[in-house]
């Protein structure tokens, strides 16, 4: 029914970050609307997965769900590929072929990395997306196909439109909504559940005894920076999962890159992005060991690995 949405294709998203959560609301409220999406977010967060959460709830969950990446098309067929051909348009042409946007006909066409899309191809793309025509190579006949189309990248279009690498007029005409796809630090809170998942597709498609994490190596994984974001952490799972089949990981038993930031670190403490409040940490850490000691000082200044006098003048400093 129109202006509803299937709520279930979205549980295959797997986390309930803030961040998260609020992707979803508005990716459920733009599936029942069935316009145009700009999917933006780092390589690996998850643009197509969302994307195809869109497609079956929305309005158009039994049509096609035609996907095309537009970074692998090749220069000389770009045009073809995407609008079709007729027979004898070219060297090779010898039959008459449907492009991708005529095989997404009623459905959703899902243009990954719409950054790298030529510009020759932005215009034409540009009059489809305006009134639904396009005209196959080698064609003077115009066609009318309905499609709804879902783009994503992630590179930054406005800068490329600032560099007059990218269309403006498409860019607004393809980010009727935009969704911002959080990065994986963004996500900390769901890497438990994530690598849960992950570890446990991982051990049923290699027939393996299921794996786990053991809370250090979680605390190592949360303070990762994780720059190939979900899908590097599903290598990770699939790699442990592979290597120590059935075991309790230890952070002793994780790949080499992840051993060598977390051996970096003393404390296990990473800075975030947005920085801390200094004298409130300290402030927070100093309350927690009087609690914890029953207001003994002594016992406090240990557990903040202290002196008693330098933690005497910090309980001054702060008038606690």
């Amino acid at each position: 029914m129109p202006g509803t949405t299937n709520n279930q294709a979205f549980s295959q998203l797997i986390g309930n970050s803030p961040a998260l959560e609020a992707v979803i609301r508005t990716a459920q409220i733009a599936a029942a609307a069935d316009v145009h999406i700009l999917i933006e977010g780092d390589t690996g967060t998850g643009k197509e997965l969302i994307a195809k959460a869109i497609q079956e709830s929305g309005v158009r969950i039994d049509k096609p769900f035609v996907i095309l990446n537009c970074a692998a098309l090749p220069n000389e067929l770009t045009e073809s590929l995407l609008f079709g051909h007729e027979k004898g348009a070219f060297t090779g042409a010898t039959e008459r072929k449907d492009g991708y946007v005529q095989r997404a006909h009623q459905g959703t066409l899902f243009l990954d990395e719409i950054g790298e899309l030529p510009l020759t191809l932005q215009a034409k793309l540009l009059r489809f997306l305006e009134n639904g025509e396009c005209q196959r190579v080698g064609s003077h006949e115009l066609e009318i196909v309905n499609v709804r189309v879902i783009a994503a990248t992630h590179r930054n279009l406005l800068t490329m439109i600032d560099e007059s690498l990218f269309r403006q007029d498409l860019f607004y005409r393809l980010s009727v909504v935009t969704i911002r796809m959080p990065s994986l630090k963004e996500r900390r809170k769901d890497i438990t559940k994530l690598s849960q998942y992950f570890l446990k597709q991982a051990a049923v498609r290699n027939n393996n005894q299921p794996t786990s994490f053991n809370s250090n190596t979680l605390s190592v994984l949360k303070n990762y920076r994780w720059p190939g974001n979900i899908r590097e952490l599903k290598n990770v799972c699939e790699y442990v999962s592979a290597m120590t089949p059935g075991e309790n990981i230890d952070s002793r038993n994780l790949p080499m890159e992840l051993r060598l930031v977390s051996g970096n670190s003393s404390t296990g403490f990473i800075l975030p992005e947005g920085g801390i409040d200094m004298e409130a940490l300290e402030v927070d850490f100093i309350n927690q060991a009087l609690e914890q000691t029953d207001g003994n000082k002594s016992k406090a200044a240990r557990l903040l690995g202290l002196s008693r006098d330098a933690f005497l003048y910090r309980l001054k400093k702060h008038d606690l």
